[in-house]
């Protein structure tokens, strides 16, 4: 496993969750990312309180305002993330904001449907374009072919609830629309593997576990797996991402999950 050295890292739905236990522990590595860009709706907002208080001590932490079903919003937010890297590009992207509505076969709607596609899979899909001049720059000045994350990636945020061979956790909730969107997400991470890959990009689905987050307990039952656990699992599977990995499906114990 080698060691995860990143200049610069952008985290979808920054706020809490993942999201958040992403961003601690960038920032609470031994050699810390130069720049974690936290992306969140609404920054100024209560729900990003603690996000706040983070960017409050730590000087490399800047929070980004970003919707990531507006197009306009996911440009400026390129724009801004562009300003303050100056002519560096960006090493990691992480696609991690997420929504999911639990209903089931009988009562899913198109307006759920929509909704939830559109986050899910619309937003990574368009972040991956806005995105792709910083993570190209970034993959040009990193020494070295072999992709990694060290070198330039986008890592999408998963689930195994969208694996068609092994639908996880189906009697615990059908969500349809929820497993829609993460079995289409997995087909655009192979989409940018192959579509990337010329350009330096490492591209990886990733399942974090069935994690103690609010959107993890929403079925009524308590997760077995920590935000800490799953975000230091995940980070130590970044490490040892290579080549052959791009366009995989992984979970956060760098396990293969079934398409």
């Amino acid at each position: 496993m080698g060691e995860l050295r990143i200049h610069s890292v952008l985290v979808t739905g920054a706020n809490r969750g993942i999201g958040l236990g992403l961003v601690r522990h960038f920032l609470g590595m031994p050699n810390p990312p130069k720049w974690v860009f936290a992306a969140c709706r609404d920054p100024k907002g209560q729900r990003a309180q603690e996000l706040q208080n983070l960017a409050s001590k730590h000087p490399n932490l800047v929070i980004i305002p970003l919707e990531v079903t507006d197009t306009a919003s996911i440009k400026a937010a390129a724009d801004r993330v562009g300003e303050h890297l100056g002519g560096s590009g960006l090493t990691l992207l992480i696609n991690n904001a997420g929504i999911a509505k639990p209903n089931s076969l009988d009562n899913e709607t198109l307006e759920d449907m929509t909704e939830v596609y559109t986050t899910n899979t619309v937003g990574p899909l368009l972040l991956g374009q806005a995105f792709l001049p910083l993570l190209k720059k970034a993959a040009q000045g990193s020494p070295g072919s072999a992709l990694s994350c060290s070198k330039a990636a986008i890592i999408n945020m998963s689930s195994s609830a969208g694996s068609i061979e092994d639908p996880y956790l189906w009697n615990y909730g059908q969500a349809v629309s929820y497993r829609c969107s993460k079995a289409a997400l997995n087909m655009l991470t192979k989409c940018q593997s192959l579509g990337y890959r010329q350009h330096g990009v490492l591209c990886v689905a990733l399942h974090p576990g069935w994690v103690q987050t609010d959107m993890g307990a929403s079925a009524g039952h308590t997760p077995p797996v920590t935000v800490d656990a799953s975000v230091g699992g995940m980070l130590k599977v970044l490490s040892s991402l290579s080549e052959k990995d791009t366009g995989t499906f992984l979970d956060w114990e760098g396990k293969v999950v079934p398409w």
